[in-house]
């Protein structure tokens, strides 16, 4: 009890005083960047939404999106851009940072237009990562040939799109 009577005495202290707020200062584009090791996509570009998959889901951002860090999955990166087109890109991994002045930066390890892919090279691909994963005898070998065989499978899939 009296644990509990300590306790409400510090709430009430904390909230006794004026109350400050905490605004953003919110934007009405995104500036937009997305880069891999094998090329760069977007250099600081306006754009109206792009939607990301994410290990913790797929997930859309708009202009004003609270800020975010999040991880890529294997998947399809959709941009939709100012002028009302969209584009799709293949990401086999990397990050999304959505900054609290509406910035986005998407950093993959490695990305493709959805149509430069060939479907049946990313179904030998598959093939190819199931075989490895099927043989792989220590931790780390299963490990990679699993990472691997999820990439293949979200590529199979995107060639699909």
């Amino acid at each position: 009890m009296a644990s509990f009577l300590r306790s409400t005495k510090l709430a009430t202290r904390l909230t006794q005083g004026p109350i400050k707020c905490f605004s953003r200062n919110y934007a009405d584009q995104m500036n937009f960047t997305f880069a891999a090791a094998n090329q760069i996509f977007y250099a600081n570009k306006n754009i109206k939404q792009v939607d990301v998959p994410s290990f913790s889901g797929s997930f859309g951002i708009l202009p004003n999106h609270v800020p975010t860090l999040a991880v890529l999955r294997p998947g399809v990166v959709t941009v939709y851009e100012d002028e009302g087109t969209s584009k799709k890109i293949f990401v086999s991994s990397g990050t999304i940072t959505v900054n609290e002045d509406s910035s986005v930066q998407v950093l993959a390890e490695e990305a493709h237009p959805v149509e430069d892919i060939d479907g049946s090279a990313a179904r030998q691909v598959l093939q190819e990562a199931q075989s490895q994963l099927s043989t792989a005898s220590s931790d780390v070998a299963k490990a990679e040939a699993a990472i691997a065989v999820e990439v293949a499978e979200a590529l199979v899939l995107a060639a699909g799109n």
